[in-house]
């Protein structure tokens, strides 16, 4: 089985729709897909049908954004029960408003140096999109200013500049929780990641281990090689699940759907551990 368990489509910074996200996956020959969008579930439905029409299993997860020790974390939500008034939706909802006063001032600081509005943001993201750099990012590349995501990241928006606004989100340890009261399974996205900025050091990894993180994203394209093998065997001594994922955002990023994968075993071991909201096989 070919198992690719985080990728996001439109609804957060992805470039493909739930459906045309899934139609890929199944012509590249993906058995098991997950759809983990940004702070949100709103591809779900849709997510579910093409998976249905397609014939390949997926496993509907969400990317929450966290903060621990001043350091961002990205916490993988894998099966949970979506209900609309539990405690973990209702802290999405937050951050969704969270993220989107943010975006307007970052707008309202880079529209001091360079030609760009809020609408030219708006354009770049659909309806019910959690809206974050990404699509400041693709406004300035569709306005000329710079060349790509990766350069608007790496330059103008790095959190290095002036137009740079930090994001109040929850602890990674609360988040744990709030999966598991929903039922869900959580791992710990790109945990090396260096290049996107600091990473989480061993004290902070143990703190989220002993709140009761299921799992660990080994191996991802961020995450160095030899951090790799250091992951697996934390996750081994811990009784972790570890998974391997593309990260894809379709024409959003370089990653590839299935450039690294998920095992089997460690597949049924995720879904054994979930209460929440069922996987849909193929």
């Amino acid at each position: 089985m070919i198992i690719d368990l985080h990728t996001h489509s439109r609804f957060s910074d992805g470039t493909q729709t739930p459906a045309e996200l899934v139609d890929e996956a199944a012509m590249r020959g993906i058995d098991v897909l997950g759809l983990t969008d940004h702070d949100t579930i709103s591809g779900w439905d849709e997510a579910a049908e093409a998976a249905r029409a397609a014939g390949i299993g997926l496993v509907r997860g969400m990317e929450i954004s966290c903060r621990l020790d001043g350091i961002g974390v990205h916490l993988l939500g894998y099966l949970f029960d979506s209900a609309a008034d539990s405690a973990l939706m209702e802290v999405v909802r937050t951050t969704r408003q969270v993220r989107t006063t943010r975006m307007r001032t970052m707008v309202e600081r880079l529209a001091e140096d360079f030609a760009i509005t809020l609408d030219d943001v708006l354009a770049q993201a659909g309806e019910h999109t959690t809206i974050g750099r990404p699509h400041i990012a693709d406004a300035l590349v569709h306005a000329g200013i710079v060349p790509s995501r990766d350069v608007a990241f790496a330059g103008i928006l790095s959190s290095r500049e002036r137009y740079y606004v930090p994001v109040q989100v929850l602890s990674p340890l609360e988040a744990i929780h709030l999966v598991h009261e929903a039922g869900g399974v959580t791992v710990f996205a790109h945990p090396a990641a260096s290049a996107r900025g600091r990473v989480l050091p061993a004290a902070g990894m143990r703190e989220m281990i002993d709140a009761g993180l299921d799992g660990i994203e080994v191996d991802h394209r961020d995450n160095p090689p030899e951090a790799r093998e250091r992951l697996r065997a934390l996750a081994a001594s811990h009784g972790l699940i570890v998974t391997g994922s593309s990260d894809y955002h379709g024409a959003g990023k370089v990653n590839r759907l299935g450039e690294h994968t998920t095992a089997s075993d460690m597949f049924w071991s995720l879904l054994e551990r979930a209460t929440g909201s069922p996987y849909l096989p193929g």
